[in-house]
């Protein structure tokens, strides 16, 4: 079986395609200044992006794993989140509060998703 790297470097590649499963890593937003609203509208157009590059698109997440810095910006994140995804596909999904890799990030999603 086949494994398709894509915009890779030394420490990750931002897509893996591997029987059928796109596998996008952690994706945060480029502009760390916007708030929670800001950074996950960035962030969803970059997925949107990635999956496209992949031959794949948002009816075909499986999974959503999503971090966010502050539980209290979950209402916020989801109005973003619930307005962008396939409401006939929604995948299953889990989000947590964690520390993140800088003080201005507010948000990280990864997703799995199918060709």
């Amino acid at each position: 079986m086949s494994i398709t790297r894509m915009d890779l470097n030394a420490r990750m590649s931002q897509i893996v395609v591997h029987n059928g499963i796109v596998y996008l890593s952690g994706q945060v937003a480029e502009d760390w200044s916007a708030g929670i609203v800001g950074q996950t509208e960035q962030i969803l157009k970059k997925i949107e992006n990635l999956l496209a590059k992949a031959g794949s698109d948002k009816s075909k997440i499986l999974s959503t794993q999503i971090w966010l810095a502050d539980a209290r910006e979950f209402d916020d994140m989801n109005g973003v989140w619930e307005a962008w995804i396939d409401p006939e596909n929604p995948p299953a999904r889990a989000t947590c509060e964690t520390n993140l890799a800088h003080q201005d990030v507010r948000v990280e999603i990864m997703i799995i998703a199918a060709v």
